[in-house]
C-alpha cells in the first residue's frame, strides 16, 4: 500500500497569512518500495478529498518536502511524462496558490533532482524555492513551529502519525466517491483556449486505498 512508504500530511493548523502547510516525505530509502506514479496517484486522491470535505479555502499553500531517505537511485524512477503533467496541474490548475516550496534535509546531489524539475519549473514557483540542509532550523524562518508536528520541532501537540491516522480516515469515508468513474470525465466541447490534452492517461483513481 502506497501510504505505508509515503506520507501526505495536511497539517491542521493555518500560518499566520492563512496558508496551508504540507509535509510530503518517503518513509524509507528502499528505493524497490518506491512507486514515483502511485506517489503522484496518492496527491491526487488527496487533493480531491480535501476538495469536497473542507469548509474553507486558505489563501495558499506551502509544500515541505522532507529529502532525508531520498537518494539517486530514487531519480530512476521517476516517469518524466507524469511529472510533467504534475507540474502542470500543481502550477496551473490546482485551485490554490503556491506561496513557497521547501525542500528540507537537501541532499548534496540536490542539483541532480533540479535538473529534473527544473524544464517544467516556471519562472515565478523556481523563485518560491527554499532549501533547508540537514539538522538546520531555518525553516522556523518561514514557517512557525505551532503549524509543524512534533517530529520537526513542531509546537501543535500532534504527530505524524496522529495527522496520518486522520487523514487515512477521512480518504477511506470518501472512498466510494473517489472510485465512482462517473464523476471523473471532461466535456472536451466547454474547454477554451488550446485544446491541448493536459490529463493523465488513465486513471488516476485505480490505486488501492483498501
Amino acid at each position: 500500500m502506497i501510504f505505508e512508504n509515503i506520507d501526505f500530511l495536511p497539517l491542521p493548523t493555518l500560518t499566520e497569512d492563512n496558508c496551508k502547510v504540507f509535509l510530503y516525505r518517503i518513509l524509507t530509502s528502499d528505493v524497490d518500495k518506491y512507486d514515483f506514479v502511485n506517489g503522484v496517484k496518492a496527491f491526487f486522491i488527496f487533493a480531491d478529498v480535501r476538495m469536497v470535505s473542507e469548509n474553507e479555502i486558505p489563501e495558499g499553500e506551502i509544500p515541505i518536502f522532507d529529502m532525508k531517505n531520498f537518494t539517486l537511485r530514487h531519480l530512476t524512477k521517476i516517469v518524466l511524462p507524469v511529472l510533467k503533467k504534475y507540474m502542470i496541474y500543481t502550477q496551473e490548475a490546482h485551485p490554490i496558490r503556491l506561496r513557497a516550496i521547501h525542500l528540507l534535509n537537501t541532499p548534496p546531489f540536490l542539483d541532480k533532482c533540479m535538473a529534473f524539475v527544473r524544464p517544467f519549473l516556471k519562472a515565478e514557483v523556481a523563485e518560491m524555492l527554499h532549501c533547508h540542509l540537514p539538522d538546520s532550523e531555518t525553516l522556523y524562518q518561514y514557517v512557525p513551529r505551532k503549524c509543524l508536528p512534533v517530529e520537526y520541532g513542531g509546537e501543535s501537540g500532534l504527530t505524524c502519525e496522529d495527522i496520518k491516522k486522520e487523514w487515512m480516515d477521512k480518504v477511506m469515508k470518501y472512498r466510494d466517491y473517489l472510485i465512482d468513474e462517473s464523476r471523473w470525465a471532461v466535456d472536451e466541447n466547454k474547454r477554451t483556449g488550446d485544446k491541448r490534452q493536459t490529463g493523465m492517461e488513465g486513471s488516476f483513481r485505480t490505486l488501492s486505498i483498501d
